[in-house]
């Protein structure tokens, strides 16, 4: 079963079983939850347990490969050397590595496996077109027929209006659901017409629990990369791939740099430099690099409210002290610092100029350490 495949989330899995063994299953679902919290496992696991219930063997073999002939999938692409004018059902052979490969991937990772890194994915028109013909046939298998969109905020205004009745009154027992990362981004007239089933981030005992028993971690390795993920299993894959100590350096320079441009307008050249140096990296780097600096904030600020126990990350930088940095981190900046750092991620992410995004972070930055606590 995909349930026991998915780490953490048990109360999540606990009402969705308990919503089929009820009955109430809305035929229009919104799963919503953040980056590497298991949304589109949590929705396949809710597919396969619909079509196949609890005991029928070659059922959840064809869903495990995602192979039932009524369990359909859209998501967002681009053209690629082998489909020039693409839709899902002729990428779907990549699709299904894609997902045994990395189902706690985002748009970046799937866009990279289709070697189109580059390029903007996007659910279009002939997409929606081919959604409707999809779901207009009768099921293979007499039950369910089921139609998970993946990142339903990369559908266009045309595409969605395609789909919006359809997804209101859909042929009998027709099941639709959606996953997002970014439920903000998705079309209110498509929301409108779904439950919405909210998935949290990952608890962090879960992902310690995991690293230990499915990676061989010792138990204070896991528990500091649990920490470091913030309840996100993409990011603790990263982690685990890339050393932080790389990142320690360029932390500390940034900031170094964001305090003394302030006062010294000249050393916003050193944050140009900067700037152009983080964004020769991959998209996933500056992503990893700038999901560590929120980490360390939220660590100094510990640090700042003298909650020493918590405080579990060392930085490896010549001349760097808790101590001196961390009293300039407070609740008066803490909260727009972390938001300004998700929104450079969210538009690197989108594939933005990361030369000047960094640049303008670090602007940010500048003034931002410079804001006096609130008495």
């Amino acid at each position: 079963m995909l349930w026991d495949n998915i780490v953490g989330q048990s109360e999540i899995k606990s009402k969705l079983r308990q919503s089929i063994q009820d009955g109430r299953i809305s035929h229009a679902q919104l799963f919503a939850g953040p980056e590497g919290s298991g949304a589109l496992a949590l929705a396949l696991a809710y597919a396969q347990e619909v079509l196949c219930g609890a005991s029928e063997n070659n059922c959840h073999i064809k869903v495990n490969h995602l192979q039932h002939p009524d369990l359909h999938f859209s998501f967002p692409f681009s053209a690629t050397d082998r489909v020039k004018k693409p839709v899902s059902k002729l990428l779907l052979n990549e699709w299904r590595t894609f997902i045994q490969q990395n189902i706690y991937g985002n748009v970046s990772d799937w866009m990279k496996h289709l070697g189109i890194e580059k390029k903007q994915g996007a659910i279009n028109v002939d997409e929606a077109d081919e959604i409707v013909k999809t779901l207009a046939l009768n099921s293979y298998e007499g039950g369910y027929k089921i139609m998970i969109i993946w990142m339903p905020e990369l559908m266009n205004t045309a595409s969605a209006n395609k789909l919006l009745k359809i997804i209101e009154e859909p042929p009998q027992k027709t099941l639709f659901l959606l996953v997002t990362e970014r439920e903000d981004q998705v079309l209110p007239t498509i929301i409108s017409r779904c439950q919405l089933v909210k998935i949290p981030k990952i608890e962090n005992e879960a992902i310690e629990q995991y690293l230990i028993e499915k990676e061989n971690y010792g138990a204070e390795k896991a528990r500091h990369l649990a920490f470091l993920a913030n309840g996100n299993l993409r990011e603790a894959f990263a982690l685990i791939h890339n050393s932080n100590h790389i990142f320690d350096g360029y932390f500390v320079t940034w900031v170094r740099k964001a305090f003394l441009a302030a006062k010294t307008p000249v050393v916003l050249k050193d944050l140009i430099n900067w700037s152009n140096e983080i964004s020769t990296w991959s998209r996933d780097e500056q992503k990893n690099f700038l999901n560590y600096c929120s980490e360390i904030f939220r660590q100094a600020l510990l640090k700042s409210y003298q909650v020493h126990d918590l405080v579990n990350v060392q930085i490896q930088a010549d001349g760097f002290k808790w101590e001196g940095f961390a009293p300039y981190i407070h609740g008066a900046n803490i909260e727009d610092i972390l938001e300004e750092i998700n929104e450079a991620s969210y538009h690197i992410e989108r594939n933005g100029n990361a030369k000047f995004i960094l640049f303008d972070l670090s602007i940010k930055l500048t003034r931002l350490l410079h804001r006096k606590a609130s008495v």
